[in-house]
């Protein structure tokens, strides 16, 4: 039986991503940073774009209300627990002298979210005129004083020894992996092993006593805090309620050169993609703000169930446009600069709380407990279900786990 090649015409649809959907998906994802950074590289290829430096203004994160005669103030508990207040205070316990009392602030002010030092200490000892041996000699007792054990270190490693230290397994297998981080991330144990003259086994059963510690210490404080850089958008409470815009100063604007060379349907098509993307993000945040208020009237303790996918309903968008939209996003509050994705939590149970509230009011626990009788995650949950949220000691396990918070025997300090 002889094959015979047949002809035949077939009509399929597809979607193609063009040059300028691919655009728009971009900015749409894109934080301010990020969009002043493209439109930069769009106006050097371009000479019909035009570019104009936003006015140059200091951005005050976190204390912007306080500085207003009629602003509202927040009240202190209701706000998450601070990184900065809770060092000043362990700082204030230590009766320093003045000299070292000043050295101390300023090590606690050089902090990042992290729990970290963000600067070396040759340049704080530079800014303050002291010998660098004195704020290595304050920085050893902040140290050894830091609850959580972990503060005040100057690099990953130093963080980690700080709490082998404290855990008495500063061993040599311990402080092999300590000195070899760069090997250990890419799991190449053997070669520590053979570098180090020692065990793999012994290796491998340090590295299980290392994966238990908390490489950023100060991630557990201020839930849902974003760092501290210029925002997106700014949340502001009028005589009407809260009112969400885009903040200016963080965005160049954009207009078409003169004239009739080429380019300039680029340049106005790039424009219109801009203006989309603004409407965009302030729909979806004006949106997200509305539902949660009361966690801009409260703080984050009073944050309500909201999905990604009820908030797309409302406006008519695809989920994942909401996704691309928050990522990256932050607002600026008087309660602090959020992630706009922080503020979607679902209920821990039919008709109950938001996981995310649950969280924060998990993370004030811990901060209020006695340091050297710390709360186990039985009791912490007895305590979260006086609320009316009966929740379970492995869900606390759980989110104290997304806090970067250590189990009650790992947060205990004997004075």
């Amino acid at each position: 039986m002889k094959s015979r090649n047949r002809i035949s015409v077939q009509q399929t649809q597809r979607m193609a991503l063009t040059t300028g959907l691919a655009t728009s998906i971009r900015l749409l994802r894109a934080d301010a940073a990020g969009l002043s950074r493209y439109l930069e590289e769009a106006a050097a290829e371009n000479p019909q774009i035009i570019l104009t430096k936003p006015q140059s203004t200091e951005w005050l994160p976190r204390w912007k209300s306080a500085f207003g005669s009629d602003a509202e103030r927040p009240e202190q508990e209701a706000a998450g627990p601070s990184l900065v207040s809770h060092v000043l205070g362990m700082i204030e316990s230590l009766r320093l002298s003045p000299a070292d009392q000043r050295i101390a602030v300023t090590l606690a002010e050089a902090l990042e979210p992290s729990g970290w030092i963000g600067r070396s200490l040759a340049a704080i000892a530079g800014q303050l005129a002291v010998a660098p041996a004195a704020v290595e000699t304050v920085l050893k007792r902040l140290q050894d004083r830091a609850e959580p054990t972990g503060l005040f270190a100057r690099n990953l490693a130093e963080c980690l020894s700080l709490q082998a230290e404290e855990a008495g397994e500063l061993d040599r297998p311990m402080q092999a992996l300590l000195d070899r981080l760069d090997l250990l991330a890419k799991g190449d144990i053997d070669r520590i092993a053979r570098e180090a003259g020692l065990k793999v086994a012994d290796l491998r059963q340090a590295f299980g006593r290392l994966r238990s510690y908390n490489p950023k210490p100060g991630a557990g404080f201020e839930v849902s805090a974003a760092p501290v850089r210029e925002p997106d958008l700014i949340a502001e409470k009028g005589a009407s309620g809260w009112i969400v815009s885009l903040n200016r100063s963080a965005l160049p604007s954009v207009s078409v050169a003169e004239g009739r060379a080429k380019g300039r349907a680029e340049a106005r098509a790039l424009i219109k993609m801009i203006e989309g993307r603004n409407a965009t993000l302030l729909s979806v945040a004006q949106d997200i703000l509305a539902r949660q208020t009361a966690a801009l009237d409260h703080g984050i303790g009073a944050l309500v169930p909201m999905t990604m996918a009820e908030v797309a309903e409302a406006l008519g968008l695809h989920e994942s446009t909401i996704s691309r939209v928050v990522s990256g996003t932050a607002v600026d509050t008087p309660r602090g600069t959020w992630w706009l994705r922080s503020l979607f939590t679902r209920a821990t149970r039919e008709g109950g709380p938001a996981a995310g509230a649950l969280r924060d009011r998990l993370a004030k626990l811990v901060a209020d407990e006695d340091p050297e009788a710390p709360l186990s995650d039985e009791i912490l949950a007895e305590a979260l279900a006086e609320g009316g949220a009966p929740i379970a000691r492995r869900t606390v396990a759980k989110y104290r786990a997304m806090l970067n918070l250590p189990p009650a025997h790992r947060r205990r300090r004997r004075h």
